[in-house]
């Protein structure tokens, strides 16, 4: 969802992942991990990446104008040790690395889903939103992430998933760090609703690089 906003925004694209070995091979028919197999993040990115990706290490800010995490259970247990040590996680060094650069050179920087907490980890006091702050009867079945965002030393902003009345496939905005955030799939509901929670998103960064 990510890279179709971005090509639909005109935005030139260079994807990167760590160079680290996968907390978990999943067996996606199972819902369960396959405990006998090992597999490295570069490499299974670059299947979605259609092999045209590069080493964390490799990025820098001097030659980007932002930044965009897409989320998953791999921002949780990758990116960081967020899915087993919840408040208490540790970040990839690269990927604190990234998120420190951009926000010191004051670019602008993307999350959707569960990696905002990326951002509570390692920008004291950012503005994220993960969606609603209560269950609401399995609607946001990952609500409780709201609360470790706080004790990570970040801010929770509410926020839909879906169109309504009041609110439009949002995403929030903290302009003051340059983090847009938006609760993608941590919210059940149809795939278009979350499409277009991430085309806010992506829009919203394009437009703070001022490009």
């Amino acid at each position: 969802s990510i890279l179709v906003h971005l090509s639909r925004g005109g935005a030139e694209v260079q994807m990167y992942a760590p160079d680290v070995p996968q907390m978990h091979v999943v067996d996606h028919s199972k819902g369960q991990p396959a405990e006998a197999e090992s597999r490295n993040v570069l490499v299974e990115s670059a299947r979605i990446a259609r092999g045209k990706i590069t080493s964390l290490a490799k990025l820098t800010t001097a030659d980007h104008d932002a930044v965009i995490f897409p989320g998953g259970f791999g921002a949780a247990k990758n990116l960081s040790t967020f899915a087993v040590d919840g408040k208490d996680c540790k970040v990839n060094r690269e990927v604190e690395r990234v998120l420190k650069d951009f926000h010191k050179a004051g670019k602008p920087i993307g999350l959707c889903c569960i990696s905002p907490v990326l951002a509570a980890k390692v920008l004291s006091g950012a503005e994220v939103t993960v969606g609603h702050e209560e269950e609401e009867g399995g609607k946001w079945p990952y609500a409780g992430t709201a609360g470790a965002i706080k004790e990570l030393g970040g801010k929770h902003c509410v926020k839909e998933a879906v169109f309504s009345l009041t609110s439009f496939h949002e995403a929030h905005v903290d302009t003051k760090n340059k983090v847009v955030t938006t609760p993608a799939f941590m919210c059940e509901t149809e795939l278009h609703h979350i499409f277009d929670g991430i085309g806010a998103m992506v829009k919203n960064v394009l437009k703070l690089t001022g490009k």
